[in-house]
C-alpha cells in the first residue's frame, strides 16, 4: 500500500535497499539498440534540483526482469503543502513509475498524503492526465517543463476537495458509494461470490473522520479498502481481507475512487 507515515525524506540507499532497480545502470538484455538507458536515479537527482525529494519506493516483484523491473518513486516537495481551514493538512505528491527493460517510458502521477491518516492518495485522471516522458531525449529542462505544468494544475486538486467537503450524503448515500467502492478492488464475479456488510466500510475510527461529506466518507472508504479492514464472508467462512500491496493495484484503485467521489461533489 502507498502509505508515507514519515516526513523524513530518504537517502539513496535507504532507496536502494527497498527498491534496487531504481539504480540499474545497464537496461535488459532484451531492448534493442535504439534503446536509451536513463536509470532512475538520475531522475531522482534532478528532481532533487527541482525541490522534490523521495519520501517512498516500491518495485514489483519479478522472476526474468530482476533489476530492471517496474518500479516506483514518490516524491514530496516540503515547500508545496495544503493546509486546510479545518486543520485536515495534505501534501501533494508526484509518482514517478519507470522500468527498464524497455516496456516503460517514465511515467509521473500526481498524488495526495493526508497527515490526519498518514494515507496516500492517487488523483484521478479527470484532474490530472498522466505525463509520460521517453528515455530517448531525455533531458533536465524538459523534466522541469512537465514538473511546472502539474505544479500548476494544483488548484485543482484544492478545488475538487474544497467540493468534496462541501458536499453531504445522507446514510443511503453512503452505503452506496460504499457498495459501488467495492468494485473498485473487486470484480463483477468476485463481487458475486463474496458477501460484504459494507458498513464496515463506513466506520469512523479517528474524529477527524467524522461527519458525512465526500471528503471524510471518500478517506474512510479508501482507508479500509485498501488496509484489508473490512471481513468478507465467503460460504460458510468469514475471512479477513488483505491489504493491499502491489503499488501498481494501489494506484488504479486509488484513482477509481477518486474518480468515485468527484462524482457525489459534482
Amino acid at each position: 500500500m502507498l502509505n508515507y507515515n514519515s516526513d523524513q525524506f530518504l537517502s539513496n540507499s535507504e532507496i536502494k535497499e527497498i527498491a534496487p532497480s531504481v539504480f540499474t545502470d545497464k537496461p535488459s538484455s532484451n531492448v534493442s539498440q535504439h534503446y536509451t538507458h536513463i536509470p532512475t536515479s538520475r531522475v531522482i537527482e534532478d528532481m532533487r534540483t527541482l525541490g522534490w525529494d523521495v519520501v517512498d519506493a516500491k518495485q514489483v516483484k519479478a522472476r526474468k526482469s530482476q533489476g530492471t523491473q517496474k518500479h516506483l518513486v514518490v516524491f514530496r516537495n516540503p515547500d508545496v503543502v495544503v493546509n486546510g481551514e479545518d486543520g485536515d493538512t495534505v501534501w501533494p505528491q508526484i509518482l514517478l513509475t519507470n522500468s527498464h527493460d524497455g516496456k516503460n517510458a517514465f511515467q509521473f502521477q500526481a498524488g495526495l498524503f493526508r497527515m490526519v491518516c498518514e494515507n496516500g492518495l492517487v488523483i484521478s485522471t479527470q484532474d490530472f492526465e498522466k505525463v509520460k516522458m521517453r528515455h530517448m531525449g531525455y533531458t533536465f529542462e524538459e523534466l522541469q517543463e512537465q514538473i511546472r505544468t502539474m505544479v500548476e494544475r494544483l488548484p485543482l486538486t484544492v478545488e475538487s476537495m474544497n467540493k468534496m467537503k462541501q458536499i453531504r450524503l445522507n446514510e443511503e448515500q453512503m452505503v452506496e458509494f460504499a457498495t459501488r467502492a467495492l468494485e473498485t478492488r473487486f470484480n463483477e464475479k468476485q463481487i458475486n461470490r463474496i458477501n460484504i456488510d459494507v458498513n464496515q466500510l463506513l466506520e469512523v475510527d479517528r474524529d477527524e473522520d467524522k461527519g458525512d461529506d465526500v471528503w471524510v466518507v471518500f478517506n474512510r472508504i479508501q482507508e479500509k479498502l485498501l488496509n484489508g479492514d473490512f471481513n468478507y464472508i465467503t460460504g460458510n467462512k468469514v475471512r479477513k481481507a488483505r491489504k493491499i500491496k502491489n503499488f501498481q493495484q494501489d494506484a488504479r484503485v486509488n484513482a477509481e475512487l477518486f474518480d468515485l467521489a468527484l462524482e457525489y461533489a459534482n
